[in-house]
């Protein structure tokens, strides 16, 4: 009797220690979820990588963000155009990801310094939430050099002179 008691509650213990260690770990998956989520809003990243969000005053839904914009962004570095980053982020590891933000150097007018400085657990937050979102979208097109015009809707930005 002993025995069968030891290991019933032995069973007992197998079956509901995983389940226990899996609940635990998706609440801890969805809490970066949304603080990635949050960061996401709060940083600026639909400004220019989801299409329409600045115009629209944020009132794009969610289903939409970050598959990056046609909107290209001209100066004397030439065209840049934000990227998919749905796309982008599927192409990579956590680590990868965590390597490119912290030693990015990209065109205006990305803010590639605040990414640089962000702590990391707030750049792997970014990941969890860009991966929870369905690979989607097209990439967008490519930088142009300067002194080609871009066939796409663009802002100009004229810098003063010196």
């Amino acid at each position: 009797m002993k025995g069968s008691l030891l290991l019933v509650a032995t069973l007992f213990l197998c079956a509901t220690l995983p389940s226990t260690a899996l609940a635990d770990s998706a609440s801890r998956d969805q809490a970066e979820i949304d603080r990635g989520r949050y960061l996401v809003k709060m940083s600026g990243c639909n400004d220019c990588h989801t299409a329409g969000y600045m115009p629209s005053e944020g009132t794009v839904p969610e289903s939409q963000w970050l598959m990056g914009d046609t909107l290209g962004w001209q100066g004397p570095w030439g065209t840049t155009y934000a990227i998919n980053l749905r796309l982008y982020a599927s192409e990579m590891s956590e680590d990868e990801w965590v390597s490119v933000v912290k030693t990015m150097k990209a065109r205006p007018p990305m803010p590639w310094w605040v990414l640089n400085e962000m702590e990391e657990p707030d750049v792997r937050a970014l990941y969890a939430y860009i991966r929870s979102l369905p690979v989607a979208g097209a990439p967008a097109p490519a930088a142009l050099e300067p002194g080609v015009t871009p066939k796409t809707a663009y802002f100009q930005m004229v810098m003063p002179e010196e």
